[in-house]
């Protein structure tokens, strides 16, 4: 049994994280955490402070560092939730993927033999409705959806 759990920062998928990960230590299921991170957001945060510093020659240069930034940040947060795992005694991977968030998530699902997939009902926006990840995918795997609230 293999359980894919969404990891995109938010507190909501966090808190998917500890569900999976006491799901996957009751069945001895692995638990795998996949982030996707989409290159155009890098590129939108890059332009929007080009526009407002007034430094818009060098935007390559803070697309780039933003960029690193997002690696680095997603796999120190996917490592620690990997070594809670660990401890609690679960087998755990980590897998980054990049591109488009819904094509990302949906071609690993699919790729991939998951009895379940795990992910908070909001992203990292924390709005009031679900998030739109969550209806873009949805509708698209006949893998189970657990969907935390």
């Amino acid at each position: 049994m293999k359980i894919l759990v969404l990891i995109d920062g938010s507190k909501w998928s966090h808190m998917g994280a500890l569900h999976a990960i006491s799901i996957g230590k009751k069945k001895g299921a692995e638990v795998v955490l996949l982030s996707v991170l989409d290159k155009r957001e890098a590129r939108t945060m890059a332009f929007n402070y080009c526009t407002q510093s007034d430094k818009c020659e060098i935007i390559g240069t803070y697309e780039q560092n933003i960029w690193q930034d997002m690696h680095r940040s997603i796999e120190a947060e996917l490592e620690n939730i990997r070594e809670y795992c660990t401890q609690e005694g679960c087998v755990c991977t980590i897998k980054i993927r990049e591109g488009a968030r819904r094509e990302e998530i949906v071609a690993e699902i699919r790729e991939n033999d998951y009895s379940l997939v795990v992910m908070g009902a909001f992203g990292q926006s924390g709005t009031s409705h679900p998030g739109s990840c969550l209806g873009e995918i949805a509708g698209e795997i006949t893998t189970p959806l657990f969907i935390v609230r």
